[in-house]
């Protein structure tokens, strides 16, 4: 017989506590802030407080009020449309464990689960650390909207019953319970653009593994999401943070994760196109043949990277940025005079908004934009040669 494990320290809320966090989110004056900012007009506000407070279900929470919200507030106000394939090939049925490169705190799992909703399907519980908890409302609004919480920045002995209980977590929500899962591709988000699973991340999951590791991993059902968004979230202060971790020894403070999630809400994003995978099944068995645990996890990770890149959607941005890197025009076919002129705009904001070394600052500004393409090609000419 399983143990009975007790996850309400990392689970999401459910229904039966919906009425008392909502109301708790109403009587909080930052998050009436975050309304005021949002509807902006006093009709828009309180039809907005009126329309939570009859809320009684997590699912009416994010098909009557969340979906609309993104809507609204994220791809109507600052993206140019959005796109998605692949999400064809998924079951609306099943449950699967979703990993994505990660872009924006916020958008990457909000706009998923957004895609998921209009596929018709059941929305993700979703991974967030527990450094985002930064104040109540926050923890309380992620909850109510199934996130459950990684356990970061503990000492050895506690980091690994946190992992072995988040790994369980995980493993029961997609065999027992038939809820799929997003988590991110590693901890915090890609600041370069060089996407990379982290090894530490399979091996967690991992550790609720019972049985050999192929059934172990062809259970959970991975399915590799490929991002991409035209214009960086957060770009500039992306590259500001790389800046100064390089040359200062940047930390990131709490605050600075709180801008970031309002900056990415917020800034343009230009297209976005979401790329699903096919469910990683048979190519475990090839990764099984391994020598090692070390080696078979390496080979997963490897291959999940490999769908990332090769399914990554590249943009005209991305182009432009190696011939301005390059200081050529090989990549000339794949934009216009307009497209150029707008992407040196926001080189030229980048420049001037981060202080430091000019030439440093715009060689990783333009790499960040240049990394994705550089990836695919060599993942694409690795997949021709196999």
């Amino acid at each position: 017989m399983i143990p009975k494990i007790n996850f309400d320290d990392i689970r999401p809320f459910n229904d039966s506590e919906v009425d008392k966090y909502i109301q708790l989110l109403l009587n909080e004056p930052r998050f009436q802030h975050i309304l005021e900012f949002i509807f902006r007009e006093k009709e828009r506000i309180e039809h907005a407080q009126v329309a939570l407070s009859q809320i009684h279900t997590i699912k009416d929470l994010q098909h009557k009020f969340v979906y609309q919200l993104i809507n609204e507030l994220i791809l109507k106000r600052s993206t140019d449309g959005l796109t998605s394939s692949g999400l064809e090939n998924l079951d609306k049925g099943k449950s699967y464990l979703f990993i994505s490169n990660h872009r924006d705190i916020i958008l990457d799992s909000a706009i998923l689960n957004y895609l998921i909703v209009l596929e018709g399907m059941n929305t993700t519980e979703i991974a967030i650390g527990n450094n985002l908890l930064i104040e109540n409302w926050i923890e309380y609004a992620v909850k109510l909207n199934r996130a459950f919480v990684v356990r970061r920045n503990l000492p050895a002995r506690e980091m690994l019953m946190a992992s072995k209980k988040l790994s369980e977590y995980i493993r029961r929500n997609i065999t027992k319970k038939n809820n799929s899962v997003w988590i991110a591709q590693r901890e915090g988000r890609t600041k370069d653009g060089f996407d990379k699973t982290q090894i530490a991340l399979l091996k967690m999951l991992n550790l609720s593994n019972i049985n050999e590791f192929s059934e172990g991993f062809k259970e959970l059902k991975i399915v590799p999401i490929s991002i991409s968004y035209e214009i960086e979230p957060c770009g500039i202060s992306k590259v500001d943070e790389l800046y100064k971790k390089n040359t200062e020894g940047f930390e990131k403070t709490q605050e600075d994760d709180l801008r970031s999630m309002g900056h990415g809400l917020v800034n343009p994003k230009g297209r976005v196109h979401f790329t699903f995978g096919r469910p990683i099944t048979d190519q475990i068995d090839l990764f099984a043949k391994e020598s090692t645990i070390g080696e078979q996890i390496e080979k997963l990770g490897d291959y999940i990277d490999q769908q990332i890149y090769c399914n990554f959607k590249l943009w005209p941005n991305n182009y432009i940025a190696e011939d301005l890197l390059n200081n050529s025009n090989t990549n000339s076919d794949h934009y216009t005079e307009d497209q150029y002129n707008k992407f040196c705009i926001l080189l030229e904001d980048a420049l001037t908004s981060i202080s430091g070394e000019k030439e440093t600052i715009r060689s990783m500004f333009l790499q960040m934009y240049v990394n994705p393409l550089l990836n695919q090609r060599k993942s694409l000419n690795e997949t021709d040669n196999d």
